[in-house]
């Protein structure tokens, strides 16, 4: 599938509820942690979808590239501030919300991994590089792809063609 705009991406929409989850987290009233501390889970939170977008909206792969790896990193960096905060007394209250806030942000991390590894196999060098050419030559191998799937649904299930091709 091809995407238009970032805001469509799964995996932006997963950092974006990240982000709104840790200032929830860090609005409340209860929160032990330090005021530089709760800064820097908000910013790193907030950098993940902000990297996201601005690397899709570059324009060019290699760009998209660099920005995924640093939206990687700061949710690696959230995920970091969250073991800390676990292990701190005064945030015992909250094991569960901070279990949850990690979990997100290590899923973000496996999508923005996953869609590095897709974007360097890719021969598309990003849409400032499209031509028409390039254009009609990525919609044909777009078009045989679907094409090759249709064909391999059509084939009974047990089919030898069909094992481990759909």
């Amino acid at each position: 599938m091809t995407y238009q705009r970032f805001e469509e991406l799964p995996v932006w929409k997963d950092a974006i509820r990240l982000a709104d989850m840790v200032y929830n987290f860090t609005e409340n009233r209860a929160w032990r942690g330090s005021r530089s501390l709760r800064d820097q889970l908000e910013r790193a939170a907030l950098s993940v979808s902000n990297n996201i977008a601005e690397g899709f909206e570059r324009g060019t792969t290699n760009e998209l590239l660099a920005f995924i790896y640093i939206a990687r990193g700061s949710a690696g960096e959230v995920r970091s501030m969250l073991c800390f905060l676990e292990r701190r007394p005064g945030l015992a209250d909250f094991k569960s919300q901070i279990s949850n806030l990690k979990s997100l942000a290590e899923s973000c991390s496996r999508q923005l991994r996953g869609w590095a590894d897709h974007l360097q196999n890719s021969q598309i060098k990003g849409q400032r590089h499209l031509n028409e050419e390039s254009k009609r030559h990525y919609k044909q191998h777009e078009d045989a792809d679907e094409f090759r799937k249709m064909l391999s649904n059509r084939l009974a299930e047990k089919h030898h063609l069909r094992q481990n091709k759909t």
